[in-house]
């Protein structure tokens, strides 16, 4: 039996409830989900710290670029040590 007590699981009235959470902790504004500035200073503030987060993504995904290409050139080179110690097949 279900227990009566406990209080059903609540649907969010607001879908964007759970970014503005998630991201309104790291002081960042997501696009659109807030009310435009028409103070100057402010807009110069979230450029600049837009600018911020697209330098540090841009440095993750060089990482992520640079761990692709070394796994490919371990796989190219694991492939080549293979072919290398395999024995030659013979013509029927």
């Amino acid at each position: 039996m279900a227990d009566e007590n406990k209080p059903a699981p609540q649907s969010p009235m607001d879908p964007f409830e759970m970014y503005r959470r998630l991201w309104g902790n790291l002081g960042v504004p997501l696009p659109g989900m807030a009310m435009p500035t028409f103070d100057p200073q402010e807009v110069e503030k979230r450029i600049n710290d837009l600018k911020s987060v697209e330098a540090w993504l841009n440095m993750n995904l060089n990482m992520v670029k640079f761990s692709i290409q070394g796994l490919e050139v371990q796989r190219a080179a694991l492939q080549a040590m293979r072919a290398g110690t395999e024995p030659p097949k013979k013509d029927q």
